[in-house]
């Protein structure tokens, strides 16, 4: 059983910065990916940055040069830096984890936390 518990989110005003930390436990595997998705109201769930165990991250275009994504990879935990905060970012951000099994692929989210922007 594989459990995501995040933490960091809050209300911030525009240009602030907020830091999110989401912990991962239970039975991993050496291959995984982590990362971030965020859905607003009414609109659908899109990908923020992502990870790969190796390292490697990948931005959606409206969060790069402000927002960044790193792991501790002993805690088994991903952050997301978030700075220059605009309105727009105001949404559900919820954490995502692949793990490559050798049986096959699974995706794992947590709970969500609400990051809200005030202008």
């Amino acid at each position: 059983q594989v459990q995501l518990v995040e933490s960091g989110g809050g209300l911030v005003q525009a240009g602030g910065s907020l830091r999110l930390s989401c912990a991962a436990s239970g039975s991993m595997s050496s291959s995984n990916a982590m990362g971030w998705y965020r859905q607003a109201p009414g609109k659908q769930r899109d990908l923020v940055a992502t990870i790969t165990s190796g390292g490697s991250a990948n931005y959606a275009d409206s969060v790069k040069g402000r927002f960044t994504i790193s792991t501790d990879n002993a805690k088994n935990t991903v952050y997301l830096q978030m700075n220059s905060l605009e309105p727009e970012d105001t949404a559900v951000y919820y954490c995502w984890l692949k793990i490559r099994r050798a049986w096959g692929v699974y995706d794992y989210w947590g709970q969500g936390t609400q990051v809200t922007v005030s202008s």
